[in-house]
Protein backbone atom coordinates (compact mmCIF):
# COMPACT_ATOMS: atom_id res chain seq x y z
CA UNK A 1 0.00 0.00 0.00
CA UNK A 2 1.20 3.65 -1.09
CA UNK A 3 0.12 6.72 1.34
CA UNK A 4 -0.65 9.63 -1.28
CA UNK A 5 -0.46 13.16 0.53
CA UNK A 6 -1.99 15.80 -1.27
CA UNK A 7 -1.38 19.37 -0.83
CA UNK A 8 -4.51 21.42 -1.11
CA UNK A 9 -4.22 24.99 -2.10
CA UNK A 10 -2.62 26.01 -5.92
CA UNK A 11 -2.01 22.18 -6.40
CA UNK A 12 -6.08 20.71 -6.13
CA UNK A 13 -7.87 24.22 -5.65
CA UNK A 14 -7.10 27.69 -5.81
CA UNK A 15 -9.09 30.59 -3.83
CA UNK A 16 -7.86 33.83 -4.74
CA UNK A 17 -7.65 35.87 -1.78
CA UNK A 18 -10.74 34.47 -0.06
CA UNK A 19 -7.51 32.96 2.65
CA UNK A 20 -6.48 36.50 2.80
CA UNK A 21 -9.73 38.21 3.30
CA UNK A 22 -10.24 35.85 6.29
CA UNK A 23 -6.96 36.59 7.77
CA UNK A 24 -7.91 40.08 7.45
CA UNK A 25 -11.56 39.80 9.25
CA UNK A 26 -10.50 37.46 11.83
CA UNK A 27 -7.59 40.05 12.57
CA UNK A 28 -9.86 42.95 12.54
CA UNK A 29 -12.58 41.10 14.59
CA UNK A 30 -9.68 39.40 17.46
CA UNK A 31 -7.28 42.96 17.44
CA UNK A 32 -9.88 45.61 17.18
CA UNK A 33 -8.03 47.29 14.28
CA UNK A 34 -7.72 46.32 10.40
CA UNK A 35 -4.31 45.23 9.52
CA UNK A 36 -1.68 46.77 6.53
CA UNK A 37 -0.11 44.05 5.65
CA UNK A 38 -1.14 40.27 5.18
CA UNK A 39 0.44 36.90 4.64
CA UNK A 40 2.23 36.32 1.21
CA UNK A 41 0.71 34.13 -0.84
CA UNK A 42 1.39 30.68 -1.65
CA UNK A 43 4.03 29.52 0.26
CA UNK A 44 2.81 26.63 1.67
CA UNK A 45 3.07 28.42 5.54
CA UNK A 46 0.96 26.50 8.11
CA UNK A 47 -2.31 28.99 9.31
CA UNK A 48 -1.10 28.99 12.91
CA UNK A 49 2.10 29.86 11.54
CA UNK A 50 0.79 32.83 9.24
CA UNK A 51 -1.07 34.39 11.78
CA UNK A 52 1.87 35.02 14.28
CA UNK A 53 3.76 36.61 10.95
CA UNK A 54 0.60 38.89 10.22
CA UNK A 55 0.44 39.60 13.93
CA UNK A 56 4.05 40.32 13.76
CA UNK A 57 4.05 42.37 10.28
CA UNK A 58 1.48 44.31 11.46
CA UNK A 59 3.15 45.80 14.82
CA UNK A 60 1.66 43.62 17.54
CA UNK A 61 3.67 43.53 20.63
CA UNK A 62 5.05 40.55 21.00
CA UNK A 63 4.16 39.19 24.56
CA UNK A 64 0.56 39.34 22.99
CA UNK A 65 1.09 37.27 20.18
CA UNK A 66 0.87 34.18 21.72
CA UNK A 67 -2.53 35.10 22.77
CA UNK A 68 -4.06 36.76 20.20
CA UNK A 69 -2.62 34.07 17.56
CA UNK A 70 -4.56 31.64 19.28
CA UNK A 71 -7.59 33.67 19.65
CA UNK A 72 -7.50 34.40 15.42
CA UNK A 73 -6.30 30.27 14.80
CA UNK A 74 -9.81 29.76 16.86
CA UNK A 75 -12.07 31.80 14.78
CA UNK A 76 -10.45 31.10 11.13
CA UNK A 77 -12.80 28.19 10.46
CA UNK A 78 -15.87 30.21 11.30
CA UNK A 79 -14.63 32.73 9.38
CA UNK A 80 -14.37 30.54 6.14
CA UNK A 81 -16.88 28.70 6.42
CA UNK A 82 -19.42 31.84 6.46
CA UNK A 83 -17.72 32.45 3.23
CA UNK A 84 -18.72 28.83 1.35
CA UNK A 85 -20.58 30.22 -1.46
CA UNK A 86 -18.06 32.64 -2.46
CA UNK A 87 -15.63 29.88 -2.23
CA UNK A 88 -17.89 27.77 -4.30
CA UNK A 89 -18.18 30.58 -7.34
CA UNK A 90 -15.01 32.19 -6.86
CA UNK A 91 -12.19 29.31 -6.03
CA UNK A 92 -11.38 26.88 -8.97
CA UNK A 93 -10.28 22.91 -9.18
CA UNK A 94 -6.56 23.26 -10.58
CA UNK A 95 -6.31 21.55 -14.23
CA UNK A 96 -6.02 18.23 -13.99
CA UNK A 97 -7.02 17.96 -10.38
CA UNK A 98 -9.89 15.79 -10.39
CA UNK A 99 -8.92 13.32 -12.90
CA UNK A 100 -6.03 13.06 -11.01
CA UNK A 101 -7.67 12.52 -7.43
CA UNK A 102 -9.98 9.79 -9.49
CA UNK A 103 -7.12 7.80 -10.81
CA UNK A 104 -5.24 7.60 -7.22
CA UNK A 105 -8.46 6.95 -5.77
CA UNK A 106 -9.38 3.83 -7.95
CA UNK A 107 -6.15 2.40 -7.78
CA UNK A 108 -6.27 -0.52 -4.86
CA UNK A 109 -3.32 0.06 -3.39
CA UNK A 110 -3.17 3.69 -3.30
CA UNK A 111 -4.76 5.60 0.16
CA UNK A 112 -5.37 9.15 -0.60
CA UNK A 113 -5.78 11.69 2.37
CA UNK A 114 -4.13 15.36 2.62
CA UNK A 115 -1.13 17.29 4.38
CA UNK A 116 -1.58 20.66 4.37
CA UNK A 117 -0.82 23.84 6.33
CA UNK A 118 -5.32 24.58 6.34
CA UNK A 119 -6.76 23.86 10.00
CA UNK A 120 -8.28 20.76 9.42
CA UNK A 121 -12.23 22.19 9.18
CA UNK A 122 -10.85 25.00 6.64
CA UNK A 123 -9.19 22.09 5.17
CA UNK A 124 -12.99 19.98 4.59
CA UNK A 125 -14.82 23.56 3.79
CA UNK A 126 -12.39 24.47 0.53
CA UNK A 127 -12.79 20.61 -0.35
CA UNK A 128 -16.14 19.92 -0.10
CA UNK A 129 -17.16 23.18 -1.62
CA UNK A 130 -15.42 22.71 -4.40
CA UNK A 131 -16.40 19.23 -4.85
CA UNK A 132 -13.50 17.08 -3.84
CA UNK A 133 -13.76 15.85 -0.75
CA UNK A 134 -14.92 12.31 -1.66
CA UNK A 135 -11.93 11.81 -3.85
CA UNK A 136 -10.10 11.98 -0.15
CA UNK A 137 -10.21 10.28 3.45
CA UNK A 138 -10.08 13.18 5.45
CA UNK A 139 -10.10 11.10 8.52
CA UNK A 140 -6.26 10.14 7.88
CA UNK A 141 -5.09 13.23 6.94
CA UNK A 142 -2.39 15.47 8.80
CA UNK A 143 -3.52 19.31 9.22
CA UNK A 144 -2.48 22.51 10.64
CA UNK A 145 -4.81 21.85 13.92
CA UNK A 146 -2.68 18.96 14.80
CA UNK A 147 0.88 20.81 14.46
CA UNK A 148 1.70 23.69 12.97
CA UNK A 149 5.17 22.71 12.36
CA UNK A 150 4.57 21.12 8.77
CA UNK A 151 6.79 18.20 8.61
CA UNK A 152 5.47 16.73 11.38
CA UNK A 153 2.21 16.27 9.59
CA UNK A 154 3.59 13.24 7.74
CA UNK A 155 4.20 11.05 10.93
CA UNK A 156 0.77 12.25 12.03
CA UNK A 157 -1.04 11.22 9.03
CA UNK A 158 1.11 7.82 8.24
CA UNK A 159 0.14 6.62 11.87
CA UNK A 160 -3.15 7.24 11.08
CA UNK A 161 -3.04 5.46 8.05
CA UNK A 162 -1.36 2.39 9.88
CA UNK A 163 -4.34 2.66 12.97
CA UNK A 164 -6.91 2.37 10.14
CA UNK A 165 -5.55 -0.25 7.51
CA UNK A 166 -2.39 -1.35 9.07
CA UNK A 167 0.93 -1.89 8.10
CA UNK A 168 4.01 0.61 7.97
CA UNK A 169 4.22 3.83 6.58
CA UNK A 170 7.54 5.43 5.41
CA UNK A 171 9.03 7.12 3.14
CA UNK A 172 9.54 4.32 0.84
CA UNK A 173 5.73 3.74 0.55
CA UNK A 174 4.39 7.65 1.30
CA UNK A 175 4.41 10.48 -1.34
CA UNK A 176 3.69 14.03 -1.03
CA UNK A 177 1.82 15.46 -3.95
CA UNK A 178 2.19 19.69 -4.03
CA UNK A 179 3.44 22.48 -5.50
CA UNK A 180 5.45 24.80 -2.98
CA UNK A 181 9.29 24.95 -1.15
CA UNK A 182 7.19 23.84 1.90
CA UNK A 183 5.66 20.55 0.81
CA UNK A 184 9.39 19.70 -0.97
CA UNK A 185 10.94 20.55 2.82
CA UNK A 186 7.76 18.95 4.62
CA UNK A 187 8.37 15.71 2.21
CA UNK A 188 12.62 15.74 2.99
CA UNK A 189 12.33 16.58 6.53
CA UNK A 190 8.63 14.82 7.28
CA UNK A 191 9.55 11.59 5.31
CA UNK A 192 7.85 10.98 2.53
CA UNK A 193 8.82 10.85 -1.49
CA UNK A 194 7.61 14.16 -3.44
CA UNK A 195 5.95 15.00 -6.81
CA UNK A 196 6.06 18.62 -7.20
CA UNK A 197 3.65 20.38 -9.36
CA UNK A 198 5.24 23.23 -10.46
CA UNK A 199 3.12 27.46 -9.58
CA UNK A 200 2.62 30.66 -10.52
CA UNK A 201 4.94 31.29 -7.36
CA UNK A 202 7.09 28.21 -7.54
CA UNK A 203 8.86 27.01 -10.84
CA UNK A 204 10.22 23.58 -12.20
CA UNK A 205 13.50 24.70 -11.70
CA UNK A 206 12.66 25.49 -8.12
CA UNK A 207 10.95 22.74 -6.72
CA UNK A 208 14.18 20.82 -8.37
CA UNK A 209 16.65 22.92 -6.63
CA UNK A 210 14.68 22.33 -3.17
CA UNK A 211 14.69 18.58 -3.93
CA UNK A 212 11.57 17.19 -5.13
CA UNK A 213 12.12 13.56 -6.50
CA UNK A 214 9.72 14.74 -9.84
CA UNK A 215 8.25 18.03 -11.00
CA UNK A 216 4.96 18.12 -13.52
CA UNK A 217 4.51 21.70 -15.26
CA UNK A 218 1.10 20.93 -13.98
CA UNK A 219 -1.53 17.30 -12.90
CA UNK A 220 -2.87 17.85 -16.66
CA UNK A 221 0.67 16.09 -17.88
CA UNK A 222 -0.18 12.58 -19.30
CA UNK A 223 0.43 10.60 -16.05
CA UNK A 224 2.17 11.06 -12.50
CA UNK A 225 6.05 9.66 -12.82
CA UNK A 226 6.69 6.18 -11.95
CA UNK A 227 6.58 5.47 -8.05
CA UNK A 228 6.23 3.28 -5.65
CA UNK A 229 7.51 -0.02 -4.64
CA UNK A 230 5.04 -2.09 -6.98
CA UNK A 231 6.42 0.69 -10.02
CA UNK A 232 2.86 1.63 -10.48
CA UNK A 233 1.93 5.01 -11.39
CA UNK A 234 -0.53 7.52 -9.46
CA UNK A 235 -1.90 9.19 -12.18
CA UNK A 236 -4.55 8.62 -14.81
CA UNK A 237 -3.05 6.65 -18.33
CA UNK A 238 -3.02 8.50 -21.74
CA UNK A 239 -5.93 9.17 -23.74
Amino acid sequence: MILVLWDIDRTLVYTGDIDRRVYRETFTSVVGRSPTALPARGTGVTMPLAVRELLRANGVAEERVGTLAARIVATLPECLASHRELLATDGMVMPGAVNALAAVQEAEHLIPTVVTGNLRRNAETKLSALGLISYLDISIGGYASDDPIRPALVRIAQDRVAAKHGGRFRRDNTVIVGDSLEDVRTGLEGGANVIAIASVTTSQHQLLAAGADHVLPHLTSPRLPHYSAASTRLGPPKG
